[in-house]
């Protein structure tokens, strides 16, 4: 495809430490250290994709589906799933490791939208993307959806 990029370019993997000084007092990671690492991880997965700077322009859905908790590692995985002119969506998964047993768990899922943008900070045009598994292809079909839901919230 001309001007287009298997989603596996932009795929980025992070992974942290659950520390006590990231937690609350259930020992459980606060929901906000997770949001700073999916807004970090979906950033480096737009800049490989876009090959340039970008901003994030919108948190589309977060869901936090169990908790990370003390000593488990947490493993963010990023990838480009769909993209408008200047916009791309990107989907993060965040599971926990357990590193002594082995048991992973996903913990949350987000849809975030990333802006390319140039050195003065307007938006510029970025390739297209394009499914190769069949997860990805599930979440490249769905990106329509998405992103038209996403224009009638902002009123477009």
């Amino acid at each position: 495809m001309e001007n287009a990029f298997p989603m596996s370019q932009s795929r980025t993997i992070q992974s942290h430490l659950v520390l006590p000084p990231d937690t609350n007092h259930h020992l459980s990671i606060f929901g906000g250290k997770v949001l700073a690492y999916i807004d970090e991880v979906a950033a480096i997965a737009s800049m490989k994709h876009a090959k340039g700077e970008i901003v994030t322009a919108a948190f589309d859905s977060v869901d936090f589906k169990s908790p990370a908790n003390v000593g488990d590692i947490l493993e963010l995985e990023a990838v480009v799933t769909s993209t408008g002119k200047t916009s791309m969506e990107v989907y993060v998964r965040v599971k926990t490791i357990n590193f002594r047993t082995g048991e992973e768990k996903i913990t949350t899922e987000s849809f975030v939208t990333n802006v390319a943008i140039d050195s003065q900070g307007k938006p510029v045009p970025v390739a297209k993307v394009y499914p190769e598994t069949d997860e990805e292809k599930e979440l490249f079909e769905r990106g329509l959806l998405r992103r038209q839901q996403r224009m009638e919230r902002r009123g477009k």
